[in-house]
């Protein structure tokens, strides 16, 4: 039975304009956009809100989170995927990238143990159909990690394993050039004691040495054989990024540096920022702030990282700050991660795309908030209602 669904009455943010209209959605697809109203009297109004192409999240952290709620401490897989499925699609989200983090020399840490549970969650969620968002895999491979291969293997030709990062947190280099701000991390989010960190540390170098560059040279041929996508994780320095190029990678994730972010471009390579970094204005670790990246005209994409609302949250405030466009913003979280990652079929507003659509209302908070209150704090988006392929998940 064919399902139609129209939403009129909205702002609807195109690739290159806000429109004034209507969208008519059939079976998954968007079939038309057009300015003004419509005869179609079961018609969804949207009260002037903006309609924005669903989010698409390459990089986030959360589900891990879900599945350690604190150190040391393992929830069940099943449970944390709805919840996590959740949280993602009630900020805007619809098609979502789970980073997973494999191979860790602390066999406490999430990122050292078999995910084979995990995979497994994720295919029997699937096959009930019981997911508000599109779910695919990206690993995160940390390097130096002894055992990172071991625990990569059943992701192996698995059908939603789309995307490779190659990481390496040695504390002293990339995201951790300062090491008190890896302490602060580990001590702190990991529950380290200080004689851990200490002990940590000192053995970091040693499995640097001797896994971070054969570990590399598997996953970039790994992903060449297989056509999976690659990217590079805190580049630092111009040759980190003149490495990465060689090797193949397509995405730049997180950059450290200007520096480094001016060669991706030069380059070819997609930049990623965090949203956190953007409503936080900087960097947790101390590296460059995503905003002086959008200012220079380098910034491609957005990632919600830790916090999955703050991809709508980085989107109002670049806005809203004058420095970008509603179609330049949005596109951060759309049609660019969707072009990366080789999803032609989403991440726009046009006829023949799919129907993930979100309504966002911007409420202004002016007359609530307190003095003093910096101006791109004073309007927030609010997500009102989420479609996939037509069909409402919020």
């Amino acid at each position: 039975m064919s399902h139609t669904i129209t939403l009129s009455n909205a702002r609807v943010v195109l690739a290159d304009e806000v429109m004034h209209g209507c969208i008519h959605i059939q079976d998954g697809t968007i079939q038309d956009v057009h300015t003004g109203g419509t005869s179609v009297t079961s018609a969804v109004d949207m009260g002037g809100d903006y309609v924005l192409p669903g989010f698409i999240e390459i990089h986030t952290d959360n589900f891990e989170r879900h599945l350690m709620p604190r150190p040391s401490t393992h929830w069940p897989s099943v449970p944390a995927l709805l919840a996590h499925d959740a949280e993602i699609a009630a900020a805007g989200i619809t098609t979502v990238f789970d980073a997973l983090g494999v191979g860790d020399i602390d066999h406490e840490s999430l990122r050292g143990a078999d995910l084979r549970g995990v995979i497994n969650a994720f295919d029997a969620c699937v096959a009930q159909d019981i997911l508000r968002a599109e779910h695919f895999f990206h690993v995160r491979c940390e390097l130096p990690a002894p055992n990172t291969i071991e625990l990569f293997q059943p992701f192996i030709n698995h059908a939603r394993l789309r995307l490779i990062s190659l990481m390496d947190h040695t504390p002293g280099q990339r995201q951790w050039e300062n090491v008190d701000a890896a302490r602060i991390y580990y001590t702190g989010k990991k529950g380290w004691s200080e004689d851990k960190f200490q002990t940590q540390l000192a053995h970091s170098k040693t499995i640097q040495a001797k896994h971070a560059v054969p570990h590399r040279e598997y996953f970039v041929a790994f992903c060449r054989e297989h056509g999976i996508a690659l990217a590079s994780h805190d580049d630092t320095t111009v040759s980190h990024v003149q490495q990465a190029h060689q090797e193949g990678v397509a995405i730049c994730e997180f950059p450290t540096t200007l520096l480094a972010a001016q060669t991706a471009r030069s380059l070819g390579l997609l930049t990623v920022m965090g949203g956190p970094n953007v409503v936080r204005g900087g960097s947790h670790s101390g590296n460059v702030a995503a905003v002086e990246l959008a200012k220079h005209g380098l910034l491609d994409m957005l990632s919600s990282d830790y916090v999955p609302g703050s991809l709508l949250s980085a989107v109002v405030m670049l806005v809203e700050s004058d420095i970008m466009t509603w179609p330049q913003a949005v596109a951060l979280v759309s049609s660019n991660p969707a072009a990366a990652c080789k999803l032609p079929d989403r991440g726009v507003i046009a006829a023949g795309m799919r129907g993930d659509l979100v309504q966002v209302h911007v409420a202004d908070m002016s007359q609530t908030a307190g003095r003093g209150a910096a101006p791109e704090h004073l309007r927030h988006g609010v997500v009102r209602a989420v479609w996939r392929r037509g069909q409402r998940v919020v």
